[in-house]
């Protein structure tokens, strides 16, 4: 106990340790539930059908299934903000000391996790979770993992020493260069790592010397035909699937909608609208009903 007092409390990283223990352990158990409710989908679209069963079902319902509220989908991110802002307006308001301090650092990073997890459905306001475009929501909580690491282990964020902190103008140069650095990472489509490199500034210059990708701004303004072909080159579809795959094996297979199960919903759903109702009983004729 003393080691972790001596290392994490006295330097005031124990809140920072908490949040990124929950924010790495809610996204693995959030990623392994919504692996095995798919898996029960894929499942259960693919078997055979009954009468009392319909394929687009949630995964034969139980403990690990979709939670739905008034027949709404309510997604996991927003279990995550609503934990977000509760610990945040705790925090602001009463500033709590240790363990609460602890407990409220833990809350907030399985809520931001929670919340990261579905990055892509906002950016696209569509259920894209395990389309090609839900990596992005690999790629946000990658993000946010590397810079709150960076945060734990008290990287100097601008790269600024104590005695250069005492000139104003030093603060400002050391400032310029290094969101100089960043802001050319981000014009070479490298956003993710000059999002990266504000916190770990010599990410950012690595990724702003480096060549641009192809369809970057920086690549279509500043280079020529010999230099556009060693960007395509270098981030070729081979890069890209590399990637794909290291993304996919965080998160799951991406790239598909389960569109068999979305197909057997949909032919469940015409079959029930276009049967025929059961003709009514046959009223005997009275006197007044005679042609």
């Amino acid at each position: 106990m003393s080691w972790y007092e001596e290392v994490f409390v006295d330097t005031g990283r124990a809140p920072a340790l908490w949040l990124m223990i929950a924010f790495v352990l809610t996204f693995a158990l959030t990623r392994w539930v919504t692996r095995r409710i798919r898996a029960g989908e894929l499942e259960a679209a693919n078997a055979p059908r009954t009468d009392d069963a319909t394929a687009g079902d949630d995964a034969q319902g139980g403990l690990i299934s979709n939670i739905h509220l008034g027949g709404v989908h309510v997604h996991h991110q927003v279990w995550g903000i609503v934990l977000v802002l509760v610990t945040g307006l705790i925090e602001f308001r009463y500033s709590p000391e240790s363990p609460w301090v602890e407990i409220l650092a833990a809350l907030f990073g399985a809520g931001a996790a929670l919340a990261l997890d579905e990055f892509a459905l906002w950016l696209h306001l569509e259920d894209v979770y395990w389309s090609a475009e839900g990596r992005k929501s690999i790629d946000a909580v990658m993000v946010a993992a590397v810079i709150g690491a960076a945060m734990l282990m008290q990287v100097n964020v601008f790269g600024l020493e104590e005695q250069t902190t005492e000139s104003a103008w030093a603060v400002a140069i050391v400032l310029a260069f290094h969101f100089a650095w960043v802001m050319v990472a981000v014009l070479k489509g490298k956003l993710k790592v000059g999002l990266v490199g504000i916190v770990v500034p010599f990410v950012a210059l690595v990724a702003a010397i480096r060549l641009a990708k192809p369809t970057s701004f920086w690549a279509r303004r500043r280079y020529d035909e010999k230099k556009m072909a060693r960007a395509r080159h270098r981030f070729s579809d081979q890069y890209q699937r590399r990637w794909d795959r290291i993304r996919d094996s965080i998160g799951g297979e991406h790239g598909t909608r389960l569109q068999h199960a979305l197909d057997r919903i949909v032919q469940d759903e015409i079959q029930k609208a276009t049967v025929d109702e059961a003709p009514p009983e046959t009223m005997p004729r009275g006197p007044s009903a005679a042609p």
